[in-house]
């Protein structure tokens, strides 16, 4: 139930943060360590994180004016690939910030950062989590995904995606060689 509250309080409050204006702005959103996000080891649930995670990137789709779109022509985001680096424990009760930034994009694909910052305390300011996400949108009609740059026409946005990093490279070449390793031959 957690998360569904969570859930609409993203969307109900989505309105309040402002157009996010993007590639450039990203998506800020605050919570608080409750105590049904811990695990056994009395920090958030590493689960969770990928859950808030989907928070972050429903927030910047609704802001962005995507969301819109998604619901018009039943597209479904889809998660291709996630990496994340756990760098601090996030406590119960804990304030922390998540971030969520486009880095670039391909033809069907987005690459976006997510980061859990941590809020308040002696620890302000500190990076808990950073993630990297991979996914676009499917159409399922057409059974492909639909080109970014067709997406982002309909925001309005027609730059080309900024250089990929060379942690944006490592990830997706090790995305690349997962997709290999799992594919089956025959």
């Amino acid at each position: 139930m957690n998360l569904w509250l969570r859930l609409i309080w993203v969307l109900l409050t989505a309105k309040g943060r402002g157009h996010l204006d993007i590639p450039r702005e990203a998506s800020s959103l605050f919570f608080r360590v409750w105590p049904h996000d811990l695990d056994i080891s009395i920090h958030m649930n590493n689960g969770r994180y990928l859950t808030m995670m989907d928070l972050g990137r429903l927030d910047f789709m609704v802001r962005s004016g995507l969301w819109r779109q998604v619901l018009n022509h039943r597209w479904t985001p889809i998660a291709s690939a996630v990496t994340i680096r756990f760098q601090r424990e996030l406590r119960p009760f804990q304030k922390f910030r998540l971030e969520t930034r486009l880095l670039c994009w391909d033809e069907a694909l987005v690459v976006m950062e997510q980061t859990f910052v941590i809020v308040g305390g002696k620890r302000d300011g500190q990076v808990a989590a950073r993630a990297l996400f991979k996914g676009g949108l499917y159409d399922r009609k057409e059974k492909k995904f639909v080109e970014v740059s067709r997406l982002m026409a309909l925001l309005g946005v027609y730059e080309v995606s900024p250089p990929s990093t060379p942690e944006v490279e490592a990830f997706l070449h090790a995305d690349d060689r997962l997709k290999q390793v799992g594919r089956v031959t025959t």
